[in-house]
């Protein structure tokens, strides 16, 4: 693989992991740490909406991403071990945020968006509650794993400088 061909690999890749950890923080940031002071109303407005414009687009991005973890581990094998271990770190973190949020967040999601206000469960804020622990939780593991994936690529980059007696 050329060096630009390389280049361009970890490019989509970082892009690809900012975006899922970009959504994932921003949710956090702006809605989880205030979710129980917001009303039912708010809330199953406010949710339903997140639901129907974060379905689709993450449904295809968090996979893509994970797809585009694998040319980059097998350069970074070939190239570069401490950062091949440093992006496989990141790649499980990746999966588990995954894995959290399709046995977790999505079913919470879809039981959601059926909801009314008329006809919210009586343990409804608990199943928020359990909703936005499980989505820091997430948020979390996938912005150590941006962290593990950047430092993988920079470190490489560095070394790879270093090596060539650039600084």
């Amino acid at each position: 693989m050329t060096d630009t061909t390389t280049r361009l690999v970890y490019f989509v890749h970082l892009f690809l992991y900012a975006l899922v950890g970009v959504v994932f923080w921003g949710t956090w940031f702006s809605l989880s740490r205030s979710i129980g002071a917001i009303t039912p109303a708010t809330f199953l407005e406010v949710g339903q909406t997140m639901i129907a414009n974060l379905g689709g687009p993450m449904a295809v991005l968090m996979p893509a991403t994970i797809l585009s973890a694998i040319p980059v581990l097998v350069t970074l094998y070939r190239r570069h071990r401490g950062g091949f271990y440093l992006m496989l770190v990141a790649s499980a973190l990746l999966v588990a945020a995954l894995v959290i949020t399709l046995t977790v967040n999505v079913p919470i999601d879809y039981a959601i968006d059926d909801w009314t206000v008329e006809t919210l469960p009586p343990d409804w804020s608990a199943i928020r509650d359990r909703w936005q622990a499980y989505h820091t939780g997430r948020t979390f593991v996938s912005l150590a794993g941006f962290g593990c994936a950047l430092a993988a690529i920079l470190w490489n980059s560095e070394d790879r400088h270093a090596s060539h007696g650039r600084a």
